[in-house]
């Protein structure tokens, strides 16, 4: 390599973000997951025994899915393909076969194809996969934060092992910011610096274990220091204090003890708000917990929850008003999207209230963890033979829309539980209406002969 060619790789290498650059190589440098990677487990002995095996990794953004792989294929001599699922189609896919079967022939070499975000492939690009993962042409391995038993269609996912990968732990995301700020060739070591111990917590806080926005908020907090703060001789160090990370990322660290208690005792201040109809208290906890830089969709999960548990069928809307808020942050984002979220928030607590179809939905499932799997009715099952007919399915079936009221009365539930009530609802909201109109049909069945049109 000539000093041009050495130079324009060093200009490429500092072009690299943080995250990208701190990449361990080995799984020895590995940080965390050692439930996967350590010590006797068996992805270590099939990565040290060189016998892979096609696998999912699952788990949330950040904890190292892509640099496993990454790691895996250097340990273990293969030819290392990566594609996007989002990027790439089934004509991807053909190439990528070929190629691998190229490397077989003539190198000798196994491919290993790692596919980020294998859950957007759809059923036929995951298909091409099949036989070729079954024969041992490519060793597959699919990156996703979503659960694979609904995401990755079921031959697919037979021919892999899924292994599950969790958030980086405090004291891992601590680890992995020292690398970066006393590693001298890809992170800061060349003129150091060095966190705050209010500001390591701050960091380490929110990056909710995701390793990449902990290493990206890190360098843009360095990046943006102020000229007065940056060093001005080789190795001597600088301070990135708490003010220098809220200033950077434009987030107050205004919410969360080091221990997390405050996080629940806010999200619980919240649900409370909205329970006990106060819509200036929960815009007021609503605003802390943005303003601290929660994940808003954690925020808007507990709304649309709370809208079905404790204002369900009083206002039915309010969970089309919840969803409606949760879709509109994620089309508008920061922060325009907060107002959504805070219109929701208005709209729950001054909903009327009732808890009725949360307990009902409870006893319902006391009532089937008691009786077990009871058989359904024959009156009320399908009859699309001649001899389920013969057998007695559907047989005196009432057809509800050939009688008055759009109503006849007739047993639903299996016969052990026929006449038990689960459902009771309030006089609050639009449960009123539902209770008058169940009176309603109670008098009908009370009656002997119903009447058709």
């Amino acid at each position: 390599m000539d000093l041009f060619e050495y130079q324009a790789q060093e200009t490429a290498m500092a072009a690299r973000p943080l995250a990208d650059r701190m990449r361990p190589k080995q799984l020895d440098e590995f940080v965390g997951q050692t439930h996967v990677i350590g010590k006797g487990t068996l992805l270590r002995q099939a990565v040290e025994s060189d016998q892979l095996f096609s696998m999912i990794l699952w788990g949330p953004p950040g904890c190292g899915k892509t640099t496993l792989a990454r790691i895996v294929a250097a340990e273990t001599r293969c030819h290392f393909v990566q594609f996007s699922a989002v990027l790439s189609g089934v004509k991807e896919i053909r190439s990528v076969i070929e190629e691998a079967r190229d490397q077989l022939k003539l190198h000798r070499k196994r491919t290993l194809l790692f596919v980020d975000e294998i859950h957007r492939f759809n059923k036929a690009q995951q298909d091409a996969f099949l036989h070729h993962v079954e024969s041992g042409l490519i060793t597959l391995i699919g990156a996703t934060t979503e659960n694979p038993s609904f995401e990755v269609i079921a031959p697919l996912l037979s021919r892999c092992r899924v292994i599950t990968l969790q958030m980086h732990s405090e004291v891992d995301i601590l680890t992995i910011l020292d690398r970066a700020l006393k590693d001298p060739v890809n992170g800061f070591g060349k003129n150091p610096f060095k966190l705050a111990e209010d500001a390591r917590a701050h960091l380490v806080r929110i990056s909710e274990g995701d390793a990449r926005v902990a290493l990206n908020s890190l360098e843009i907090a360095a990046t943006l220091l102020p000229s007065s703060k940056k060093p001005t001789a080789a190795g001597q160090e600088v301070e990135i204090t708490l003010t220098d990370l809220e200033t950077a990322l434009q987030r107050k660290a205004l919410l969360y003890d080091k221990s997390g208690e405050e996080h629940y005792n806010l999200i619980s201040a919240l649900h409370k708000s909205l329970r006990g109809s106060d819509p200036d208290a929960a815009l007021y906890w609503l605003g802390r917990m943005l303003l601290a830089g929660e994940d808003p969709f954690y925020i808007a999960r507990r709304m649309v929850r709370f809208a079905s548990e404790d204002v369900g069928i009083a206002d039915p809307q309010a969970l089309t008003v919840a969803m409606s808020a949760m879709e509109a942050f994620k089309f508008l984002g920061h922060p325009e999207g907060e107002l959504a979220l805070a219109q929701a928030a208005v709209y729950l607590a001054t909903a009327p209230k009732s808890n009725r179809a949360y307990r009902a939905y409870g006893k319902i499932q006391e009532a089937i963890k008691n009786s077990g799997a009871l058989p359904v009715p024959l009156h009320i099952r399908n009859a699309p033979t001649e001899l389920m007919k013969t057998l007695g399915y559907a047989k005196d079936y009432k057809y509800a829309h050939d009688y008055q009221e759009g109503y006849v009365p007739q047993d639903y539930l299996p016969e052990k539980l026929q006449g038990r009530q689960f459902y009771f609802p309030t006089d609050r909201g639009f449960e009123k209406i539902i209770k008058d109109r169940l009176k309603m049909w109670q008098n009908l069945k009370d009656k002997k002969a119903p009447q058709k049109k």
